[in-house]
C-alpha cells in the first residue's frame, strides 16, 4: 500500500518513510494561531512530535492547540 503526503502529493512505500518526509516537505506549510504567521514543519519542529511557533516572542505550540495546517484553517474558515 502506497503512503501518499497530503500536502506535495508524493508517495512513499512506508508509513516511516512517509513520516520523515513530512519534516521535511516544503508544501508542507503550518498556521500559528496565535500570531498570525506561516512557516514550515522543519522550522517548527525539531523531533517530528513537538511543535512550536518559530516566530520570536509567539508562545503557540501544539498541533491542533496553536498550530494547524494551512490547509485546515482554510477548510474550517470557509
Amino acid at each position: 500500500m502506497a503512503h501518499t503526503c497530503r500536502n506535495c502529493k508524493r508517495t512513499f512505500a512506508t508509513e516511516l518513510e512517509l513520516d520523515l518526509h513530512k519534516d521535511t516537505c516544503s508544501d508542507g506549510q503550518l498556521f500559528c494561531d496565535k500570531c498570525g504567521e506561516r512557516f514550515s514543519e522543519r522550522s517548527a519542529t525539531t523531533d517530528g512530535w513537538h511543535y512550536r511557533c518559530p516566530t520570536e516572542d509567539c508562545t503557540g505550540n501544539g498541533i491542533g492547540e496553536d498550530i494547524y495546517q494551512v490547509d485546515d484553517v482554510r477548510v474550517a474558515k470557509q
